[in-house]
């Protein structure tokens, strides 16, 4: 069921992509580059979570597919300065080669920057398309940043690269998970949730949801790195170990990580009761970020 669902919004958000990408009079080099870490690939897991939130409350997908597809913009310069010589010095990304192996690093750094400076472009763009909804729309693009931003994944990454060789508790280690992974998931939630005007009670436990289904992510992100089929997962493994990164699997062993893991898919799944049937969608994304091979 899960690949069904997978495919249907990676379709539709891949069509977009395209669209969007398809930049007149820019730097040819700089474009190539775009489209080349964009359209590699990728689950497109965090635009599936902000389309699947907005329909939870009957809203617009057109209206919301261009933040949903802003937010793989962000994903993937995350990716693309993340795998450069000074970050985790990686040559193989969702299959293919890096951007800084295929561009060069200047190039790949330029793209980074492009796609993170076009995906608000893109989002505000979008707004103004949609001016009488505009109040919830600026909710949306500052959710969206603040999970990108220091308060969210850029702090999260400050402190994967501080703790390198460092021993962690498990409160610590979630805070940087919770910074670097899950932020951005939320994000992606809360970004669709938000364009329909939610009352409190709704934000709260989708906050819940996606707080707990981003550890579980990166829990057993950290348990394939180890375990998982490179072919499968379209990068290099072994990479948190040879970096000396503390994850799950080096406090508590790859059976209590994903013991672990479980007990917070189970936490994310009982928080989206408050929808109801609506949220069928939601509760089986859960599943497949907890059984997820790649």
């Amino acid at each position: 069921m899960m690949p069904d669902i997978l495919s249907k919004y990676t379709e539709i958000v891949n069509q977009r992509l395209q669209e969007l990408l398809d930049l007149k009079n820019i730097n040819p080099m700089i474009k190539d580059a775009m489209n080349y870490s964009v359209m590699a690939g990728g689950k497109r897991l965090r635009p599936t979570l902000n389309i699947m939130a907005n329909a939870l409350l009957s809203g617009n997908m057109r209206e919301t597919l261009d933040i949903a597809c802003a937010i793989e913009m962000i994903h993937t310069y995350s990716l693309i300065h993340d795998d450069l010589p000074a970050m985790d010095n990686d040559d193989l990304r969702r299959g293919k080669p890096t951007s800084h192996v295929m561009f060069g690093e200047a190039f790949a750094i330029l793209c980074g920057d492009a796609l993170l400076n076009f995906s608000y472009e893109v989002m505000m763009k979008n707004a103004l398309r949609h001016a009488s909804n505009m109040n919830s729309h600026i909710k949306a693009m500052l959710e969206v940043a603040t999970g990108a931003g220091v308060y969210g994944m850029i702090t999260g990454q400050c402190g994967d690269i501080e703790n390198e060789g460092q021993i962690l508790t498990e409160v610590e280690l979630k805070q940087v998970h919770e910074h670097k992974t899950g932020a951005m998931i939320k994000s992606s939630l809360l970004s669709g949730l938000l364009l329909c005007d939610p009352r409190q009670e709704y934000i709260d436990a989708l906050t819940v949801y996606g707080n707990n289904i981003g550890l579980t992510f990166q829990i057993v992100d950290d348990v394939l790195d180890i375990v998982g089929d490179t072919k499968k997962m379209g990068k290099t493994l072994g990479k948190d170990k040879t970096s000396k990164k503390f994850t799950f699997p080096t406090l508590y062993g790859i059976e209590k990580s994903m013991k672990i893991a479980e007990e917070k898919t189970e936490e994310a799944v009982n928080a989206l009761k408050i929808f109801g049937p609506r949220a069928q969608e939601l509760t089986d994304l859960a599943q497949f970020i907890l059984k997820r091979e790649k």
